[in-house]
């Protein structure tokens, strides 16, 4: 079982005074906001130490590696350049990050330990460009979309630039206008630097906030999965290998409304699915390991699980353990977050992941 106890997000170099460092993992998913926005999901990874006498088939086989995923309440912070990158880089981390469009400053981000993983090949995703597949003449209206995804639906907190009223933006039943939500997401391919030589794909996004806005992200995430798959298919040819994929962020929806579903099953309430439009399959490593959370945000006015880290299931990887999140009636969240003892309105959750050989 693994706890997090850390001062600033993501910087800590415990799980707990029993558990080994997570910092020293070698990745880290973040994205970041400015003036009290909710930023998107982080990930950090480590790998342990391991006694060079030990003979290659057994380290391949007891290879570990750690995640942590962390959406950031990142007050009065700046941009990624000017605090995460450096605190990070002082840490032993390198990374990569794209900025959100428009006049967002959060975005998403990969941090990595350069002693630990190489990265090979890095492809960002912005949403936007779902805009170009709108047909001209093509209408939408959430009418007649039927169902709604529950989500976060807070309302937007003052001075903050995240959640922007739909009538700034024109015509919601406008498709182009719909799709344009300014949301990113980053994918990376990592060479383990372990005797093992083992390539695995490490993505985080945020996906659209608004719980009546179903269709916007059902659309992002099959547009997530659709590149996710081209970009496994590529590292595949690349390094004549098959990568595992590990995806992480705030996905802005409940365990089993249509986005979920969606990316666990590839079948969503919205419409029939033909089998070219079935993703590949991924599964949730709290689910598989004990159960969804009770909640990763915890805000007066919404309480549930919106971040997840997923996982392809028939690859080399599997999770063995994961990070403990407290629960409703612990007195380090009565009253919702942020607050002292966590610095965001979302949880860091986090899993530590077995090299199969």
């Amino acid at each position: 079982m693994l706890r997090c106890s850390y001062s600033v997000p993501g910087l800590s170099d415990e799980f707990s005074p029993n558990c080994p460092s997570t910092l020293s993992s070698w990745i880290c998913c973040a994205s970041y906001n400015h003036c009290q926005v909710v930023a998107s999901a982080g990930s950090l990874l480590q790998q342990d130490e391991y006694d060079s006498r030990t003979p290659v088939s057994k380290i391949y086989s007891s290879f570990k590696f750690r995640l942590v995923s962390y959406n950031i309440l990142a007050q009065e912070v700046d941009e990624y350049d000017t605090f995460y990158k450096k605190n990070l880089e002082n840490l032993g981390y390198a990374s990569i990050y794209i900025q959100r469009s428009g006049k967002k400053r959060d975005g998403c981000g990969i941090f990595y330990k350069q002693n630990s993983a190489e990265l090979v090949i890095e492809e960002k995703i912005d949403y936007n460009d779902l805009v170009d597949t709108v047909e001209d003449g093509e209408t939408s209206s959430t009418e007649n979309d039927g169902v709604l995804v529950s989500g976060n639906n807070e309302e937007p907190k003052a001075g903050s630039e995240l959640k922007d009223s739909q009538t700034d933006r024109g015509d919601p039943n406008d498709p182009r206008v719909r799709l344009k939500r300014d949301c990113v997401g980053i994918m990376a391919a990592f060479s383990l630097k372990n005797p093992s030589s083992c390539h695995v794909i490490i993505a985080n996004t945020h996906l659209y906030w608004d719980p009546e806005w179903a269709d916007v992200k059902i659309a992002q995430a099959k547009y997530l999965l659709s590149r996710l798959a081209g970009f496994k298919d590529l590292v595949s040819d690349k390094f004549d290998c098959s990568p595992p994929i590990i995806l992480s962020g705030d996905f802005n929806s409940v365990p089993g409304d249509q986005v979920h579903q969606y990316l666990v099953s590839g079948t969503n309430l919205m419409g029939p699915e033909t089998a070219d439009d079935l993703p590949m399959p991924l599964s949730s490593v709290y689910a598989f390991t004990r159960g969804e959370p009770e909640f990763t945000n915890c805000t007066p006015g919404f309480t549930g699980t919106l971040d997840y880290i997923f996982f392809s299931p028939s690859g080399d990887i599997k999770p063995v353990s994961y990070l403990e999140l407290p629960e409703a009636e612990s007195s380090d969240v009565i009253g919702g977050l942020p607050n002292y003892f966590h610095p965001s309105d979302h949880l860091p959750i986090g899993a530590e992941f077995a090299v199969e050989a």
